[in-house]
């Protein structure tokens, strides 16, 4: 049972904190000075661009065999070439456990300055994460958490609980009370703790305005997985009011499945944020109207952190003069109002 307060207002809360702290941390760094003033200079914008000495990162991230993993990977090596101070040493992408082991093994035998790493597996690269640390090289977890805090410097991820409370939320805002409202949700792969994340939120969001998931499928992140998935669910659900799908790639195969039924009486939300979806919610001539930012930018900010921590250097908005130990990115809606902000970064799927 949720809280008298709704969920939307207690998120709205949360951000309207960060907010504030964040103009606080601007007011005690624009006066006089202060000993704080000394680490905001260090950290400043100009001095974190600037180069520094120069450092060799390795990276290792997943085998490119989805549109988002591909971005990951493309994002990292293209913010690398923005720094002439950093080398970077880029793994085969692959999803084997054992090779990537052997990747951050290599990366320690040759003495990197710091490692980025997506692992394949967060538990089963944990131990040779944690070699790396005790070899003195910082590693940046991306994506998937590794199964003990020593293994990583610092850790970068999504939200992916933060993905169902936006969809939930969009999707309640559209619906907007009405009477008897049929949601339906495509998910991912149902084994992985990402997709229980993601429809945990979307749960508790339409949970907080009433409604509920009336019809649920899963897919497997696969064009072909997703048009079977959303054959079978349009077959079993004659009406529907919104559709959530939790990914854009599987999503090409769900809008073919719509299309082939020849439905259209519901609208539908994405997931990940590609730029074909991104397109459609242009363009404004599908049910697809929205979509939920996962960030495949993860791993490109995973290099700039890695930069700033062997440099010796912070992070330039905030006071600390450390780079946090976790960040996670935020779940925004896109939607035909301010799709011309994402599309530049987002992937092809």
């Amino acid at each position: 049972m949720l809280a008298p307060r709704s969920l939307r207002s207690r998120l709205l809360l949360a951000s309207g904190a960060s907010i504030a702290a964040i103009a606080m941390m601007t007011g005690c760094t624009s006066g006089g000075s202060t000993s704080t003033d000394t680490a905001v200079d260090v950290n400043s914008v100009e001095n974190n661009a600037a180069a520094g000495d120069s450092i060799t990162i390795g990276f290792s991230g997943p085998a490119a065999d989805h549109g988002w993993l591909g971005a990951i990977n493309t994002a990292a090596i293209a913010e690398a070439k923005k720094y002439p101070d950093v080398n970077l040493v880029v793994a085969e992408g692959t999803n084997d456990a054992n090779l990537q082991i052997s990747q951050v093994e290599t990366f320690i035998n040759d003495k990197v300055d710091a490692i980025v790493l997506l692992p394949t597996d967060g538990a089963a690269l944990t131990d040779v994460a944690i070699k790396a640390m005790n070899a003195g090289i910082p590693v940046i977890n991306v994506d998937r958490e590794f199964s003990s805090t020593f293994a990583a410097r610092t850790t970068i991820l999504g939200d992916n609980y933060g993905m169902g409370v936006s969809a939930g939320t969009y999707i309640c805002e559209q619906l907007d009370g009405k009477s008897g409202a049929v949601v339906a949700e495509i998910a991912g792969i149902d084994s992985l703790p990402l997709t229980q994340d993601r429809s945990k939120g979307f749960a508790d969001a339409l949970d907080d305005c009433g409604l509920k998931v009336n019809n649920r499928v899963a897919a497997d992140f696969t064009v072909q997985g997703g048009e079977a998935a959303a054959s079978q669910l349009l077959a079993s659900a004659p009406k529907i009011d919104a559709i959530w799908n939790h990914d854009d790639d599987q999503g090409v195969g769900v809008l073919a499945a719509i299309d082939a039924a020849g439905r259209n009486e519901f609208f539908m939300v994405g997931g990940a944020g590609s730029a074909n979806v991104m397109r459609a919610i242009q363009a404004d001539n599908t049910v697809l109207k929205a979509t939920v930012i996962y960030p495949s930018t993860q791993a490109a900010d995973g290099i700039s952190l890695a930069r700033l921590i062997v440099q010796g250097k912070g992070m330039s908005d905030l006071v600390e003069s450390a780079v946090p130990r976790k960040i996670q990115l935020y779940a925004p809606v896109v939607t035909k109002e301010n799709v011309d902000v994402y599309l530049p970064s987002a992937f092809e799927s």
